[in-house]
């Protein structure tokens, strides 16, 4: 499977983590807060936590601060199929691939609920066939965006389909909650908006790099998911976020890894570029640390992190989007996305 095009959008509001921490003293839920809870935002967005800025789908922070659950929906629904179809324009136009010619439309998401699905609004906006194989997958969470692409690839495998198109889309404001929980807070000050596509196919293109999908894995460890999840509270989703986390990832990360170099086999030195999801500063950290990484190769994932924020789902994609542009040597690449579940996958690409 190749991957011949890549596309991502954001919304126009950019917002810096010192314009949120002055938003959120002036917000109606401020004085709901304890004084413990005031402590851990001023220090979590004002310190160095890897994040410069993040991007929000509101136009201003008095509509970012309308916490119900009609609100929310309303801003998921309007703002999600928006992004979504912007990134999977882009990667059309990268593929140099007319809508005609996808064959299926497979979309992402954990931030919202559409029935029928994104994939129905999206596929009407870029005007795909009235044929197409469209697969709406949702509650994976952070770790979406290589379950995508192995769904794609069996697609593409079996014959049913040529060309598929691969997107990811978070409204992550669309799933903002506020109260004294240490991980709910955190969660608030981490989260951007935004969407990633790809043009997945059976032949390489001609006029880009050639980017293989060589092989795909993944790793469920259902003993820690409550470590990493949503749950309903108020009719609005509530982000769990335990302290182990970045621990936890790093761990089966590692694993995922170490399998897979075994069964090929490669080494870990023959590895020359890492498209990594963060998920934040300490959780990149400790993937840092596990893995053996210099700071060099963890730079992109940095890099991203502090331009967006963690954006969920799409984030692996813009890492291989920067990853592209600035023209990381070719090679085996390893990219790993995880998240909800607790789920880690791995996908290995060959970059000429």
């Amino acid at each position: 499977m190749y991957m011949n095009g890549l596309g991502t959008a954001v919304p126009a509001r950019r917002v810096t983590q010192k314009e949120c921490w002055e938003a959120l003293q002036e917000a109606p839920q401020w004085s709901r807060l304890e004084a413990r809870s005031h402590a851990i935002l001023r220090k979590v967005l004002l310190g160095e936590n890897g994040i410069v800025a993040r991007y929000i789908a509101v136009k201003d922070w008095d509509e970012a601060f309308v916490l119900t659950p009609d609100a929310l929906h309303a801003r998921f629904a309007v703002n999600a199929p928006i992004l979504a179809t912007q990134a999977a324009e882009r990667a059309l136009a990268a593929a140099r691939l007319p809508p005609a010619e996808i064959d299926a439309i497979l979309i992402s998401t954990c931030t919202g609920y559409l029935c029928p699905g994104l994939t129905s609004y999206v596929a009407e906006r870029l005007g795909l066939r009235g044929d197409v194989l469209a697969l709406d997958l949702v509650g994976q969470g952070c770790g979406a965006a290589v379950p995508n692409w192995r769904t794609a690839q069996a697609l593409l495998e079996s014959g049913q389909a040529r060309h598929v198109l691969s997107v990811c889309v978070e409204v992550c404001s669309a799933a903002l909650y506020l109260d004294n929980d240490p991980g709910v807070l955190i969660s608030a000050c981490l989260f951007g908006d935004g969407a990633a596509a790809a043009v997945l196919s059976v032949d390489p293109a001609l006029h880009a790099r050639r980017v293989e999908c060589r092989a795909a894995w993944s790793l469920h460890d259902p003993s820690e998911r409550a470590s990493l999840r949503f749950e309903q509270r108020d009719g609005m989703l509530r982000n769990i976020l335990n302290r182990e986390v970045p621990a936890i990832a790093a761990r089966h990360v590692d694993t995922l890894l170490s399998g897979m170099l075994e069964r090929l086999p490669l080494k870990r030195s023959d590895l020359t570029g890492w498209i990594l999801h963060a998920g934040g500063r300490e959780v990149l950290t400790a993937l840092q640390r596990r893995l053996g990484l210099s700071d060099a190769e963890v730079s992109l994932s940095v890099s991203v992190l502090r331009d967006y924020g963690n954006m969920s789902s799409p984030f692996v994609l813009f890492v291989l989007e920067r990853a592209l542009a600035q023209d990381t040597p070719g090679g085996w690449w390893w990219m790993s996305s995880f998240g909800a579940g607790f789920s880690c996958h791995g996908a290995l690409l060959k970059v000429d």
